[in-house]
């Protein structure tokens, strides 16, 4: 089972044009990380997500050695919202999720919560 939706997205963000997102610590929206972002990601459907993905090597390595990360688009400041509009050559409007990175293992990590 594939974990978030980062190879079948609605849409995509060059990481560069993302960098107004980065870090996520720092964004006064909701955000979801770690099995809350697969749980929020696994409700979302697939053309509901906008996922940023890797220019080049860098990238791909810092994507990566970050977790699991959606950031609830609705929850954006107008101001950060017209900025990634920008940048993408869709309406920001038609997506629920911004997926950061990407899960690096297939295994379902399992929680307290679950029992």
């Amino acid at each position: 089972m594939s974990i978030a939706h980062f190879f079948d997205a609605g849409g995509y963000l060059d990481y560069g044009d993302a960098a107004a997102l980065l870090p996520v610590e720092e964004l006064r929206a909701r955000v979801y990380t770690h099995r809350d972002a697969e749980c929020a990601l696994r409700d979302a459907p697939a053309d509901s997500v906008l996922a940023i993905r890797p220019t080049g090597l860098a990238s791909s390595y810092a994507l990566t050695q970050r977790p699991l990360t959606a950031i609830e688009v609705a929850s954006l400041d107008d101001e950060l919202r017209n900025q990634i509009d920008g940048a993408v050559d869709v309406d920001l409007a038609q997506f629920e999720l911004i997926q950061v990175g990407r899960a690096t293992t297939p295994a379902q990590n399992r929680s307290l919560a679950e029992f």
